[in-house]
């Protein structure tokens, strides 16, 4: 099963911004009761679209620079990136099946 890859102010740019593939980044803290929820849903869904969609966490207390350039106000807070660019921005727990819904609209 695949693993979200932790990203970070330094690399964010390498590895989401020039991914040939879609990236779900999923921005989050250790403090975060609903990112702790979350993160076994972000799980699952890396391991289903293994090789269609690149999945990542992003520590907001480590990384404040990334996080305020995408404007991240509350967390988990999942932006899915594609061509570089945010195209999908999903704020809070939301279920699993919602989350799919996001991410086949951007495949």
């Amino acid at each position: 099963m695949s693993k979200p890859t932790e990203v970070n102010d330094s690399n964010f740019d390498q590895m989401v911004l020039q991914s040939k593939t879609p990236v779900l980044v999923d921005f989050w803290a250790v403090w975060c009761g609903p990112c702790r929820m979350v993160a076994p849903v972000v799980e699952e869904l890396a391991g289903e679209y293994d090789g269609k969609v690149t999945f990542t966490k992003l520590n907001v207390d480590e990384n404040p620079k990334t996080s305020s350039q995408y404007g991240i106000m509350s967390i988990p807070t999942l932006l899915i990136f594609k061509d570089g660019a945010p195209v999908s921005n999903i704020i809070g727990f939301r279920p699993k099946a919602e989350l799919k819904k996001n991410i086949d609209a951007v495949l």
